[in-house]
């Protein structure tokens, strides 16, 4: 009961109560449908089974036949600095590999810090870093300049971008799987009895991402027709190997 005072003493968790009672008392259509939107995506038990229908998506994805390539898609970072997602999907890839001989495509401005990592986890495959563009878009763009639709390749991201990233998949036609790092994006959060009865503010993270993903493909796929997703000519190219 402690853990119950507690949590229903949190910010969101009062206001949650508190539109419930404005609700009841004004009853009001508007007030209950944004109460019901409120928890609905906050709740920890609704949230916990959106995060497993969208890994069960992710878990679909094609066998390869052959030896693939591994695309790792850029995760910003600088010149000296490698980021915490980036080193999450290196270290997907490293976990994925039972061997060094795989091929490895990074697509990223600042190629240093990536390819350090690898070598410094002892990888001894051929690894390719070049500079992909300011955004996904532009990565695949250039990856379907690289690579014909036949070669088999195996696309490593974070798993909250698994969704818009195997669309880009199916529209450049690539001969290619998807490996997902997982997060704490993705990750269930416990949920009892308690869970039933507020709403958890991670929630509302994993939803922003998720809507964000959607609605970032959805304008891609509207302007593509008008507006250039293309990126510039290739001037960018750093290569380790």
């Amino acid at each position: 009961m402690t853990d119950f005072i507690q949590l229903a003493l949190y910010p969101h968790n009062l206001f949650l109560y508190s539109l419930l009672l404005a609700a009841v008392c004004y009853r009001k259509k508007g007030l209950w449908l944004l109460w019901l939107l409120f928890y609905l995506l906050g709740n920890s038990f609704v949230a916990n089974q959106v995060r497993h229908w969208q890994l069960q998506q992710l878990d679909n994805s094609r066998v390869l036949v052959g030896e693939p390539t591994l695309v790792v898609l850029g995760c910003g970072g600088s010149a000296d600095v490698l980021p915490a997602c980036a080193r999450n999907r290196l270290d997907h890839l490293l976990q994925r590999t039972a061997t060094d001989s795989h091929a490895v495509v990074i697509t990223t401005r600042h190629c240093q810090p990536y390819t350090r990592y690898l070598q410094q986890q002892g990888y001894a495959g051929a690894i390719d870093c070049f500079d992909g563009g300011d955004n996904t878009y532009q990565e695949f763009y250039r990856l379907a300049a690289r690579f014909d639709q036949q070669q088999p390749l195996l696309f490593v991201s974070s798993d909250h971008h698994g969704w818009r990233v195997q669309r880009l998949i199916q529209l450049h036609q690539f001969n290619a799987g998807f490996s997902a790092a997982s997060t704490s994006t993705y990750r269930p959060l416990p949920c009892r009895w308690h869970c039933w009865l507020t709403v958890n503010l991670s929630n509302y993270d994993f939803f922003a991402k998720l809507s964000g993903e959607w609605f970032s493909y959805a304008s891609y796929r509207l302007t593509r027709g008008w507006q250039s997703w293309q990126p510039e000519a290739d001037t960018k190219k750093a290569s380790t190997q």
